[in-house]
């Protein structure tokens, strides 16, 4: 991990309003997966024509705020930190592992879960597994889904990135010029 010399850090990176900054990384992939599970509503709307707040908290859909969330940790590091730092590699294998599962294994228990409840829905009432509770069946993503999420995070990270460099620019300037 990089140590910071106090001494050689500018006065403005310890003011209050920009201890956010610092961990810039963090607020990127924080503000990508609220982003993609706030979407997920308007993407179940626009799909099935029906509000569910429950996909705020849902896995699954559209875009993967799995992976939005990854790449934005992901890209921000490696703006934040520099492209061949050791943070970056380590956020980039985070973030493969991440995407490698939700497309992957999750997607194919999904499916799985869809044929056992097709077959519970099937059995007889007299079954001692009749009452058993459906299992959850949206839990992974399709390619596309993934593609989405990872474009969503990237762009936050980079937007954020530029919110923050214009942000620190002015106040810089406001201490200037009340110096």
């Amino acid at each position: 991990m990089r140590k910071m010399d106090e001494s050689a850090s500018p006065g403005w990176q310890s003011s209050a309003p920009f201890f956010l900054f610092h961990g810039y990384p963090l607020v990127s992939a924080v503000l990508a997966f609220v982003i993609a599970q706030s979407a997920k509503i308007f993407t179940t709307w626009y799909d099935e024509r029906r509000w569910d707040p429950k996909r705020l908290i849902g896995s699954g859909g559209m875009p993967s705020s799995h992976s939005a969330t990854v790449v934005a940790l992901a890209v921000a590091t490696g703006l934040h930190d520099g492209w061949g730092s050791s943070s970056f590699a380590t956020s980039t294998i985070l973030a493969a592992v991440v995407i490698c599962d939700a497309s992957g294994v999750r997607l194919h228990a999904g499916k799985q879960a869809e044929v056992l409840n097709q077959l519970l829905y099937e059995l007889p009432e007299e079954h001692p597994l009749y009452d058993y509770r459906p299992l959850h069946e949206l839990l992974g993503h399709t390619p596309l889904q993934v593609a989405v999420g990872a474009v969503l995070g990237c762009a936050v990270a980079v937007v954020d990135q530029l919110v923050g460099t214009l942000a620190r620019s002015a106040w810089q300037t406001e201490l200037v010029d009340t110096s």
